[in-house]
């Protein structure tokens, strides 16, 4: 039996969807440990999703804008605070190094890798199998430290919550850019980070010009600043316009920008993540790639639907081109798209009416 856990770590310093499909691990402890003072040790811009968390205590920072932190001085933050145990949900040699190093006394991870030897507490799950979701993956973790986990599927409680002061700057943000406060509202976002393979461009733009065109819909287009040239020029070419809004929102505004959306449209990447933890309807496209797959990656606890590349399983062809677009992707046809997004259009207009009733 296990004494209660009084100061915790969770570390995940990959991306942004990741760090989101990892946050009910921090409803669940604070069930599990109510008392406990819940850290989180990550990336400065994926932390910007977690500030305001409801469930955490504190936020170290793995990185400043040079980099990542020197490894001796990362030791002596993490070793100061004194943890009693320490999650690691995605370990790397250097993550496991830290936890150990630092004294830590319960240490979970993984126990396929040779570096496991420095986790006490060690889970046998093949993430690469896709065998479940990335996040009940992080969910079985728990058990490790004490806690109950839930039956899956779950109802995953995130944690995330919008303040006032975002709600309002994002206002301001689209009356800046001429969006207009009422109608259905989709945002579409191009680009996955290189993380996954993509639904050609063309078809996608074809998708948002007929949601306008033939829905309605004001389209809102979404990217990084690092992808803004590729952003505004999608949006440039929309049938009967679309508004850029690549590198103007912070994560939180993101946040709220996909809270006040009808529709979500995206490849695998990590604002999809951020919508279905936001409860908005997801429409994404994923190849037929077991370790990039919906069954690992999909949104996960919103309504959604997800297409899928037709093609053989981990087909050859597009393992080895290790390119953002695979011949097996453009095969999702624009006219499947378009009768999915409908659909959830349809399920959100009739949820609002039943809600005004």
């Amino acid at each position: 039996m296990l004494q209660p856990l009084q100061r915790i770590l969770v570390v995940r310093t990959d991306r942004l969807g990741d760090v989101v499909l990892t946050l009910p691990v921090l409803s669940l402890l604070r069930s599990c440990y109510p008392q406990a003072h819940l850290s989180m040790l990550l990336r400065r811009y994926t932390g910007e999703i977690v500030e305001g968390n409801i469930y955490v205590n504190s936020l170290l920072w793995y990185d400043d804008p040079d980099g990542p932190l020197p490894f001796r001085t990362l030791l002596r933050i993490v070793r100061r605070e004194r943890f009693d145990a320490a999650i690691v949900a995605r370990p790397t040699l250097r993550l496991a190094l830290l936890v150990f190093l630092a004294g830590i006394p319960l240490r979970v991870g993984t126990g396929y890798r040779a570096y496991s030897i420095l986790f006490n507490r060690r889970v046998f799950e093949h993430r690469r199998t896709a065998a479940r979701h990335e996040l009940e993956y992080n969910l079985n973790l728990l058990a490790a430290v004490g806690c109950q986990v839930p039956q899956f599927p779950c109802f995953p409680d995130y944690g995330l919550r919008v303040s006032s002061r975002t709600e309002a700057q994002l206002r301001t943000l689209l009356a800046e850019r001429g969006v207009a406060d009422r109608g259905r509202r989709v945002i579409v976002h191009p680009g996955s980070g290189g993380s996954a393979r993509e639904w050609p461009e063309d078809n996608l733009r074809e998708l948002a010009s007929r949601l306008h065109e033939k829905e309605g819909c004001t389209v809102l287009v979404t990217g990084s600043r690092q992808e803004k040239a590729r952003v505004d020029l999608f949006a440039a070419s929309v049938r009967g316009g679309a508004t850029s809004l690549a590198g103007l929102c912070t994560v939180p505004e993101l946040a709220a920008l996909v809270r006040s959306a009808d529709l979500f449209v995206s490849n695998s990447t990590g604002p999809l993540h951020v919508a279905a933890a936001m409860g908005t309807p997801v429409l994404g496209f994923y190849p037929h790639i077991v370790p990039m797959s919906a069954a690992r990656w999909g949104p996960y606890g919103t309504a959604s639907r997800v297409l899928v590349s037709e093609g053989p399983v981990d087909c050859d062809t597009c393992v080895r081109k290790r390119m953002h677009i695979c011949d097996c992707m453009a095969r999702i046809s624009v006219e499947v798209a378009l009768e999915k997004a409908k659909e959830l259009l349809t399920n959100t207009a009739r949820k609002e009416l039943e809600g005004a009733h």
